[in-house]
């Protein structure tokens, strides 16, 4: 298919609207069904942007080589000239933000990965395992043996929150600062963003980065073997410079916080509407990991998957010009039926699960083993915990944010023992 036939697929479709919805936010589902029906790649004429909503076209998307996640080169992005004019305020967040890992390619993005990557490899995951499980003991005592909790305040939001801190060796005191800057920049993911948005985000990079460059000082007057350390080590052998040490330490605090908040929170709230499915989980808890796996593909705790062409691609038929966005719209793509049998079904014990929240590719999560080993400890533990666990009220989702999907409140009754 050629650039127009896309734009003649979703001629009419007016996708900011519905990406904004607050119907679509709180239920996505029903409407990218809908759009999903119309073809897998969609052009969006007025903003350029090409919308990917099946599997197989995603996974080209993904893992193509002339496709990348550097921003800067996207044609009519924040590096075009007119836009720095237009707006210094989002100029100088992007500009800021930019030298991370996510946001390069080839040598630049494996440059700095490989800093991180031994500590996210499955066996140096695993050894963390205590620690997370010391975290959730914790949090679990300080919550109700029997009455009614927010799921998300007392537990999903503080516990990946924790867990990152002590393993960046961050006093527990700034817990609460450090998810406000996280809360702000988050929404750097949502592409669309009001000036005082981008405001809020620039202001809390600056503090972080402020805060972090002392913390870098002080401990490596301290060495160990944490995190922090990993990235110390890289900077001072010339690895990372100080821009690159800042916003990656930066960018894996926030991203590692939000995407674990979203699997559990999100997770619970699949079984707490799938009874009989959280029954076959206490009845086996060998399905965990599969459980998981499927948390992540019916509920995914991100809307939109971005990456930019570097060159002209072919995607399901569909040229995509060079320097053009593209978004891949999660929900779509993980319950696209072409790909998964009874797509719109929640099965715990799905097997060779596909899901594709993490991305795929060269710009796969670094911290996906992390995430997946923090909702294991933490839905073992709350089983463990209470032989009962039932909704207590309407689950509320955040809706200051278009990309990362999470709950904002979610109240369950909890009881009785396990």
């Amino acid at each position: 298919m050629s650039e127009q036939g896309a734009a003649a697929m979703g001629e009419g479709i007016d996708w900011w609207s519905i990406l904004t919805d607050r119907a679509f936010l709180e239920n996505p589902y029903d409407e990218l069904k809908r759009l999903q029906a119309l073809g897998p790649v969609h052009l969006d004429a007025a903003s350029g942007v090409y919308f990917v909503l099946g599997h197989r076209a995603f996974l080209k998307v993904a893992k193509s080589s002339e496709l990348g996640r550097d921003t800067r080169h996207w044609k009519n992005g924040w590096t075009a000239p007119e836009y720095r004019v237009h707006d210094p305020v989002g100029y100088r967040l992007f500009s800021e933000f930019q030298p991370q890992m996510i946001n390069c390619d080839g040598a630049e993005h494996a440059r700095m990965r490989k800093v991180y990557e031994p500590a996210f490899r499955s066996q140096a995951v695993r050894d963390v395992g205590a620690l997370v499980e010391a975290e959730a003991a914790q949090l679990l005592d300080a919550m109700p043996r029997e009455g009614t909790v927010d799921f998300i305040e007392a537990f999903a939001g503080p516990l990946p929150l924790r867990v990152l801190c002590k393993l960046f060796d961050i006093p527990q005191s700034l817990d609460e600062t450090v998810a406000r800057w996280s809360a702000s920049l988050i929404r750097i993911g949502d592409i669309l963003m009001t000036p005082d948005q981008k405001s809020e985000a620039l202001e809390a990079l600056t503090e972080f980065k402020a805060f972090l460059r002392e913390h870098v000082a002080a401990r490596r007057a301290r060495p160990g073997d944490s995190l922090m350390d990993l990235a110390i080590r890289a900077h001072d052998d010339g690895t990372l410079d100080e821009e690159e040490t800042l916003t990656n330490l930066v960018s894996m605090l926030v991203a590692g916080h939000e995407t674990t908040v979203t699997l559990i929170g999100n997770g619970l709230l699949l079984l707490l509407r799938h009874p009989d499915e959280m029954a076959r989980l206490r009845a086996d808890r060998s399905l965990l990991r599969t459980a998981i796996e499927e948390f992540l593909r019916m509920e995914p705790g991100g809307n939109m998957i971005l990456r930019v062409a570097r060159e002209d691609v072919d995607v399901e038929g569909t040229l995509i010009p060079a320097g053009a966005p593209v978004l891949g719209l999660v929900g779509a793509i993980n319950r696209d039926p072409a790909r998964f049998e009874r797509a719109d079904e929640v099965d715990i014990g799905r097997p060779a699960n596909a899901q594709l929240t993490f991305g795929s590719g060269p710009h796969v999560c670094i911290g996906a083993p992390l995430a997946r080993l923090e909702a294991h400890v933490a839905f073992s533990a709350l089983l463990d915990r209470y032989g009962s666990i039932e909704l207590a009220g309407e689950p509320e989702w955040r809706l200051d944010r278009l990309n990362a999907r999470g709950l904002g409140r979610l109240p369950v009754r909890v009881g009785g023992a396990a």
